[in-house]
């Protein structure tokens, strides 16, 4: 049990920032798919 609280220190910080990373990118490429499904759409008033 004492091995893994220094494990959990060692890795816990790279697991956050990943997971923390991974959300930010996935809520931009949320609204880049949805300015691409609108882009013809604005093709087409022009």
């Amino acid at each position: 049990m004492d091995q893994f609280i220094p494990f959990i220190s060692e890795v816990g910080f790279p697991i956050a920032v990943t997971v923390y990373l991974l959300y930010r990118i996935e809520t931009k490429l949320d609204a880049i798919v949805a300015s691409i499904v609108n882009l013809p759409e604005r093709i087409k008033g022009v």
